[in-house]
């Protein structure tokens, strides 16, 4: 069998490296990405090997309904409190979400519990055993994909919320036929992969709209509508018109909010993370949930999940004196949205930027909308990946935006970058890691340890 890493089959078998290594063997995109001068998409895309795999186990995704979400933000953060609600309410619920920030498992939950290292192993092994059998080698992402649909049928899960790993159409997770499909938004990012339109991005992300389905759109954008409708969902629930945020403040850990659906009203609710837009998150997943089960959820069981909320990785405060921030902001409405967040939410004090990117987004546009020319020091360091963007091409973006030369920082590993940042940072200032989720992976495994 042909394989595309350079490998044999021979080497990547289960009884030669176990499962973690097996795995590992195969092709990651998330990792390697793509040369940054030839687009993915003058490939053909194709489900071809995720559907042949799923044949093979049986069609698992066929036996419990889906909640579909995919968006350029806020997609995790949707999942998990939507699986929150479901739980709440006694719904054996299956989570799959991407990338992870520590660990593998991680991305395959049960009830919000992530799978063990035994469940996972063995379910490794039953796509190894079928591998040889499919027309092609799958990848790192669809064997992860795949696990995940047998999973939550072995554990007769009674929801599954699947979370998009890339766009869409063409994305691992588009195999199943969920009766509600979500979009959180749409903003330009992965223009490698999904075009370099907000119309051509909408697109991909309308893929997961199947005919007949209530789509939730948290999308506002007029001018795109007519996309989402084109795919012709029963039902589109829109924010702003059929749902969304009556009120939004900061209140002590988070917000206090208020939000509509289009069955219900639930007013004064705490929201325990912090960030204006977790409240348009939360509206998101709330009406998302309520269609998924055509029913107002119970105001009593709405205040204690998100008053008991937690987004790892998403404006999760890691410490106090100094204050350490880590947020996933991988893009450009991402960053835009954290400093506006920590504007509003914590007190102003001198600030230390610890960042890293990947080499597919502009670091000059990246520290621009972090604010970089502000801050007190810039601390540059290279993001725990093939894909990472070399910290050195960081500092001099942020030297010629402006930022003094002696207030920039080159550090290489994740964690030295933020003992450092803890070293040059005094009680009152404020430390924000931010970049990459794998930059935030790395420096919460860092700062736990």
């Amino acid at each position: 069998m042909s394989d595309p890493t350079g490998d044999s089959t021979d080497e990547r078998t289960m009884s030669a490296a176990g499962p973690w290594a097996w795995l590992d063997a195969h092709v990651n995109l998330e990792s390697l990405g793509v040369p940054v001068d030839v687009p993915r998409r003058i490939a053909r895309p194709t489900l071809e090997r995720m559907e042949a795999l799923v044949t093979l186990l049986g069609s698992p995704q066929l036996e419990y309904p889906s909640l579909h979400l995919t968006g350029t933000n806020g997609k995790t953060s949707v999942a998990r409190m939507a699986t929150a609600l479901l739980v709440a309410q006694g719904f054996s619920t299956g989570t799959y979400t991407s990338p992870n920030l520590e660990r593998v498992n991680e991305r395959i939950g049960w009830n919000g519990q992530e799978i063990d290292d035994e469940t996972l192993a063995a379910l490794l092994g039953v796509i190894a055993d079928i591998e040889p059998y499919l027309p092609a080698v799958p990848s790192y992402f669809e064997i992860l994909t795949a696990a995940a649909l047998e999973h939550f049928a072995d554990v007769a899960v009674e929801a599954a919320v699947l979370e998009v790993g890339l766009g869409g159409r063409w994305d691992a997770t588009n195999v199943v036929d969920a009766a509600v499909a979500v979009v959180t938004n749409v903003s330009i990012d992965h223009v490698e992969y999904l075009g370099s339109t907000r119309a051509d991005i909408a697109a991909e992300k309308a893929g997961i709209v199947k005919p007949g389905a209530t789509l939730v759109l948290g999308e506002t954008d007029p001018e795109l509508l007519a996309i989402f409708q084109a795919r012709e969902p029963a039902r589109i629930v829109l924010r702003d018109r059929d749902f969304g945020v009556h009120a939004n403040v900061v209140a002590h850990g988070g917000r206090l909010v208020s939000l509509y659906t289009p069955s219900a009203r639930y007013d004064e609710v705490v929201l325990s993370v912090h960030g204006a837009h977790q409240a348009d998150n939360a509206a998101i997943a709330l009406t998302a949930v309520e269609c998924f089960l055509n029913r107002p959820v119970d105001p009593e069981v709405v205040g204690e999940v998100f008053a008991t909320m937690r987004s790892p990785g998403r404006m999760e405060v890691m410490g106090h004196a100094p204050l350490i921030l880590l947020d996933g902001a991988h893009n450009v409405a991402g960053a835009e949205r954290l400093m506006m967040s920590l504007a509003e939410e914590f007190v102003a004090a001198r600030l230390i930027l610890v960042v890293g990117l990947l080499r597919e987004k502009d670091p000059a546009e990246m520290l621009q909308a972090l604010r970089a020319t502000e801050a007190a020091v810039v601390v540059c360091c290279r993001a725990p990946t093939p894909r990472a963007r070399p910290a050195e091409e960081i500092g001099a973006a942020a030297i010629a935006l402006g930022v003094d030369p002696g207030d920039v920082e080159v550090v290489d590993e994740v964690w030295s970058a933020v003992e450092l940042a803890q070293e040059l940072a005094g009680p009152d200032d404020q430390i924000v890691v931010t970049g990459s989720l794998y930059v935030v992976g790395a420096a919460r495994t860092a700062l736990i340890s």
